[in-house]
């Protein structure tokens, strides 16, 4: 989704200062706030429009036609995140079922779907209406599709609480146990995601045993090392950002942390996930990558 300016609004999106009586600077406010809600409007359509696109696709039968709804739809929300009134009006769309990100993810790319076994070809003579048939998610649809949760429960919390009404994280980790490096990868941040401010899904993830699939992980040597610094980077924001209230529902991790990966390994990601609320994003960052790393240095020493 590209966002521009219109072009009736060049010159009028803002009043000039200077000298008016009170009838001018009457009129010039009036303007101003009419092409206010002239762009505000402009950009629900088009946030709308490109929200229609992309889950028209998102909702095919075809992986490839899904792979590429997904695609826009991750454009659509970088996009959308690089201003407030963008996000705003992103946050009202998914009030309307119709336009709903999350519900068409896990519906369509990131559903659990048994095998279908056919007994008899009876259906197909006797002039009966065929099976409907929909291709298996592929490894980078489903990556895709995390991504896209992620991207949607950081822009809207609601999204959430719509995430845990289709057992988000009973099916994530199972992704998680059972999906490649790709989607692993993508799997943990969507997990940070769809924890944040969220009680109910820590309390789930608890009760899965998150802790301990994320544990084995990065335990195993033989796992790719992104993938085990990318586990070292989920229990410092765990422990940091996700698990800081003063009774959370997590209110074991320590000792479960303590209990599966060593007193010192534990008492090093507690410190380290203290770093830098000052620090800018990318400072931010690089400091999550270092701790992360000396995280693995410490389970590899020990």
């Amino acid at each position: 989704m590209y966002l521009k300016k219109a072009l009736w609004a060049e010159g009028l999106a803002a009043p000039k200062a200077s000298p008016e009586s009170d009838e001018q600077q009457t009129q010039s406010t009036a303007v101003h706030e009419l092409v206010n809600s002239l762009n505000r409007k402009r950009l629900y359509r088009e946030i709308t429009l490109a929200l229609k696109t992309g889950l028209r696709d998102a909702r095919a039968e075809f992986s490839f036609l899904r792979v590429r709804g997904l695609r826009t739809l991750l454009k659509f929300l970088r996009s959308v995140a690089e201003s407030d009134s963008t996000v705003q009006l992103f946050c009202q769309t998914q009030s309307l079922p119709d336009l709903q990100v999350v519900g068409a993810v896990f519906e369509h790319s990131l559903k659990e779907r048994e095998e279908e076994e056919v007994e008899s070809m009876d259906h197909i003579y006797d002039g009966v209406e065929s099976l409907k048939i929909t291709s298996p998610s592929t490894d980078a649809e489903v990556a895709l599709a995390l991504r896209v949760l992620e991207g949607c429960c950081l822009l809207h919390r609601e999204s959430t609480v719509l995430a845990h009404h289709h057992n988000a994280i009973q099916i994530l980790m199972n992704i998680l146990s059972t999906r490649g490096v790709l989607e692993q990868g993508a799997c943990l941040d969507a997990l940070i995601s769809i924890m944040l401010d969220s009680s109910v899904n820590q309390m789930e993830f608890e009760a899965c045993n998150g802790i301990e699939e994320v544990a084995e992980l990065i335990r195993d040597k033989q796992v790719d090392e992104n993938l085990r610094l990318k586990c070292g980077e989920f229990l410092l924001l765990l422990i940091g950002h996700v698990n800081v209230r003063e009774r959370p529902p997590l209110a074991a991790i320590h000792e479960d942390i303590r209990r599966l990966l060593g007193e010192k390994s534990a008492s090093l990601i507690w410190a380290a996930s203290q770093f830098g609320s000052t620090l800018d994003p990318k400072e931010r960052l690089t400091a999550l990558h270092i701790q992360a790393r000396r995280v693995l240095e410490s389970l590899d020493l020990y």
